[in-house]
């Protein structure tokens, strides 16, 4: 039995040890890869159509996503797989796009670019400016846990205001392991600078018709 004591502490001990590492190797990563982005994110401001992190790279930025009350600043990449939320947030593809109509949504890790997520507040602003140049402004309304099968967020959500926001990520914050929860902040459309915004295309439809001169 001795034995086996002695098997199970030091099984014990190396698995700690192991999420130790893992607890601080995914953060250091996450951080570089933010680095590297936003040097990415410069020249697609210049006008780079493909402007990858490093030569490598199967993905280039999308968009840059602020908190200004928290100072938080981060580069969103296409697609929301193991591989690309290693480097940072990732745009959920099969949801809207960022400030057009609908709910577009955007995860990533809680130890690494959405450990924020914890202190952000109703009424805060989050400004997403996308490779197109659009400049949208969205404003928090809630903040909730759900089952990560059940989390109630439809694409085809249009919300009050006509485009939604959802930033997700797994829960409680302090886990390692696997999670079944989500934690969700759910932001609405305030404004938008796009030739295309929900805003201008909503007032557009509000505005009566100009009766024709005959």
């Amino acid at each position: 039995m001795s034995g086996l004591r002695k098997m199970a502490a030091a099984f014990t001990a190396f698995l700690g040890a192991a999420l130790v590492t893992y607890s601080f190797y995914t953060p250091a990563k996450a951080a570089l890869a933010q680095l590297l982005l936003e040097r990415a994110w410069t020249r697609v401001e210049r006008g780079e159509a493909n402007a990858k992190p490093w030569p490598w790279a199967d993905m280039s930025p999308l968009a840059k996503i602020e908190v200004p009350r928290l100072g938080q600043r981060d580069i969103v990449l296409e697609g929301a797989s193991g591989q690309a939320m290693a480097f940072g947030p990732g745009h959920m593809p099969n949801t809207s796009q960022i400030g057009a109509r609908g709910t577009a949504i955007i995860a990533a890790h809680r130890d690494t670019q959405f450990a924020m997520l914890k202190d952000v507040r109703i009424g805060d602003l989050i400004i997403v400016e996308t490779r197109d140049g659009n400049h949208t402004t969205f404003r928090v309304t809630s903040m909730r846990v759900v089952k990560a099968d059940a989390s109630g967020l439809d694409p085809a959500d249009p919300g009050p205001t006509g485009a939604r926001l959802a930033l997700v990520t797994c829960y409680p914050f302090a886990g390692v392991l696997h999670s079944p929860w989500r934690y969700v902040v759910l932001a609405d459309l305030m404004s938008s600078t796009g030739r295309a915004s929900v805003r201008a295309t909503n007032a557009r439809k509000r505005e009566p018709a100009t009766p024709r001169r005959i």
